[in-house]
């Protein structure tokens, strides 16, 4: 870590002093050696929902881009969205990067935003991948969710994106905002270069962030300069919004209901070859959340609706996928551009209706209205089992179902064959230091020791096929109390589905220990059967905690 002598602001003179001696051929359009990057994250997407990963929803073409790239079947991200993104962007961990916690909990807690670490922003001590890439010769443009700082000064316009349109918050409705409304999800703020503007009466959020981003690349062609673009969609992220047709399309699909669709995924995944010597239990999440047998007629047609609009908002999703990656295509630079498609965590089984965004009395959540604009309903624990199978519990936890994401990458060239998968373990913050080696931007090494370094490690030689898989990593992770250390294919993890009110669960870390190279669903704990096997990894945890700064539960208890 940075000595913590150091302050802010000559923290940050001294990366930009860094970034001035980056040193990089000077490029003009994609070539061999500097390649256009093209990130494609989406939110709260879970690991089956993906044809390409045994779902039943239409995504043609991102199965079409697993089918022509590389699936990576052990990537993790974070258990939640702005610690995922901050990693994404620095390649650091994000108890260091500022995002210890998510901003909403700073909000709540605010003493907790003095510790270092633990800002509620991306800080200005990490580097960002767009100012590298940016200082490097690219042109840089972001459209999507930013959810990395609210503030004037922590925009995507200052942290090295040339173009930028940015949702600021962690969620919005995916239709135009209702000026009527008292909804926390409707009162969202969008900037472009900085600047607070609207959305148009037509704005759907996956098509419209979609023609923005278009848009930039296009206004950049005549410089001759490669591009990095981060597209970052908020579908299928809750409020669950899509157009009527779309859910027409799906509107008797999930009649069978969560156990038989669960069973269909993971029959799919089987013949995939997702997770070969694995074994996985359909476990129940949630003893308070009933099995579809025990649901009446009229709460059938409700969770049918629900998984209905859901499966929509990933339809579409992918058709506007489709779009971008065909634009890139007409004009001719698909082929020169190395292409990442990733979720921001797992799928989403909290009830943001209840708890972030409250409904009001102005809200139409009827079963005819349910993903129409207005409506402010999310699909909840049952059918977020579903789409994480075949991993146990959500977002938010650091079970496997909290951190695996359907993660795809696309190579100008590569040993692999198309449609391979590689069962590296990796984790988002390996990726800026991948996307760097891969576009062959060389930074000085005045960067690594006068900023926050990576905690990542670069893929590239794996993804290009140069280099055996590592499955012999360590890696350790941790938010709202709920923490994990994998080391090789075995893993000790505490973690439980998140309760209402504060975010931590309990004042001391429960573990438990799993075998993931026959166990990837965490159906049995091995702790009592190996303790010496615990002890070494907990030693791993402690350091851990001692190297990033982690506020331990006990501590956040303490915190005022």
């Amino acid at each position: 870590m940075v000595p913590a002598l150091w302050s802010d602001r000559q923290l940050r003179i001294c990366v930009l002093f860094a970034l001035a001696l980056i040193t990089m051929e000077p490029v003009g359009a994609a070539s061999e050696d500097h390649p256009n990057v093209l990130i494609i994250l989406v939110d709260d997407l879970g690991f089956s929902d993906l044809g390409a990963f045994g779902g039943e929803i239409d995504t043609p073409n991102l199965d079409a881009l697993a089918a022509e790239g590389v699936r990576l079947t052990d990537f993790y991200t974070a258990p939640t969205c702005s610690p995922t993104r901050a990693m994404l962007l620095s390649g650091t961990d994000p108890h260091v990067a500022g995002l210890g916690t998510m901003a909403e909990v700073v909000s709540l807690k605010p003493s907790l935003g003095k510790v270092p670490g633990y800002e509620g922003y991306l800080s200005h001590r990490a580097l960002s991948l767009a100012e590298v890439f940016r200082a490097g010769g690219y042109n840089t443009y972001m459209s999507g969710k930013w959810h990395l700082g609210v503030e004037q000064q922590q925009g995507p316009h200052l942290r090295g994106f040339i173009r930028s349109f940015a949702l600021l918050e962690g969620g919005a409705s995916h239709f135009q905002p209702r000026s009527d409304s008292k909804l926390r999800v409707e009162n969202v703020s969008y900037r472009e270069d900085g600047a607070a503007v609207g959305v148009p009466d037509d704005f759907y959020s996956s098509s419209f962030y979609t023609q923005k981003l278009i848009e930039y690349i296009d206004s950049g062609i005549e410089t001759g300069k490669p591009f990095f673009a981060y597209a970052a969609y908020t579908a299928p992220h809750w409020p669950l919004h899509a157009p009527d047709e779309l859910i027409d399309k799906y509107s008797d699909r999930y009649r069978a209901g969560y156990a038989a669709i669960r069973a269909e995924r993971l029959l799919a995944q089987e013949r995939l070859g997702l997770f070969p010597d694995s074994t996985v239990a359909l476990s129940v999440l949630n003893e308070a959340a009933p099995l579809w047998e025990a649901l009446s007629d009229e709460e059938r047609d409700l969770e049918t609706k629900k998984m209905a609009v859901y499966a929509a908002m990933v339809d579409s999703l992918d058709t506007s996928i489709g779009r971008l990656l065909q634009y890139l295509r007409d004009i001719g630079e698909y082929d020169d551009t190395i292409i990442l498609f990733f979720s921001d965590n797992g799928a989403a089984g909290e009830d943001h209706a209840r708890g972030y965004s409250p409904n009001t009395a102005r809200e139409d959540n009827s079963l005819e209205n349910i993903g129409r604009r207005g409506s402010n309903v999310n699909y909840g624990f049952r059918w977020a089992e579903v789409s994480a199978a075949p991993f146990k519990l959500v977002k938010g936890t650091t079970a496997e179902g909290g951190i695996s994401s359907p993660a795809i990458m696309r190579l100008p060239e590569t040993l692999l064959a198309p449609g391979s998968l590689l069962r590296q373990v990796t984790r988002v913050d390996d990726l800026a230091p991948t996307l760097l080696e891969l576009a062959n931007v060389k930074i000085s090494p005045t960067v690594v020791t006068t900023s926050l370094p990576f905690t990542g490690s670069s893929l590239a030689s794996q993804l290009l096929g140069t280099s055996p898989v590592n499955r012999d990593r360590i890696l350790a992770g941790e938010l709202f109390g709920q923490a994990y250390v994998r080391a090789g294919d075995w893993k000790l993890v505490s973690s439980a589905l998140p309760a209402s009110g504060p975010p931590f669960p309990s004042t001391a870390y429960r573990w438990q220990l799993y075998d993931l190279s026959v166990d990837r669903g965490e159906t049995r704990d091995l702790a009592a059967d190996y303790p010496d096997r615990v002890a070494n990894l907990l030693l791993l945890w402690e350091t851990y905690v001692t190297r990033y700064g982690v506020v331990t539960p006990d501590a956040f208890k303490h915190l005022e």
